[in-house]
């Protein structure tokens, strides 16, 4: 990640270490406060995986739309895969995405207190 540090709502692209190699970049959401993105001495930040494999019935994930986030096609976050991922290895969309309202960050901030049982 070289530049701009990410942003809470923003969606980056990752290779996550839980995806085989063969799967390549995925887009994810920044979730993390933006004082720990913004620190020169945070070398992370926490994120939630979207996916193009849509179910609306499974209660941790949310329905996104492709006009909500500006990626080519409707979405799901998965606030059950919650996850924390290096910086260096965001990469920045190669199009102008729409950052995620902060309402809809701390709808899956419920979520992932769902997958957790709380």
């Amino acid at each position: 990640m070289a530049g701009k540090s990410p942003l809470r709502g923003e969606i980056w692209f990752t290779q996550l270490s839980v995806d085989p190699p063969d799967k390549g970049r995925r887009p994810v959401v920044i979730v993390s406060l933006d004082e720990r993105n913004r620190h020169e001495r945070a070398d992370t930040v926490l994120v939630v995986p979207l996916t193009t494999s849509i179910h609306k019935d499974v209660p941790t994930h949310v329905f996104l739309t492709a006009g909500e986030t500006g990626l080519g096609a409707d979405s799901a976050a998965r606030a059950e895969e919650v996850t924390v991922v290096r910086k260096q290895g965001l990469v920045a969309p190669r199009s102008r995405l729409r950052p995620l309202s902060d309402q809809r960050v701390c709808e899956l901030a419920r979520k992932v207190s769902l997958a957790m049982g709380c």
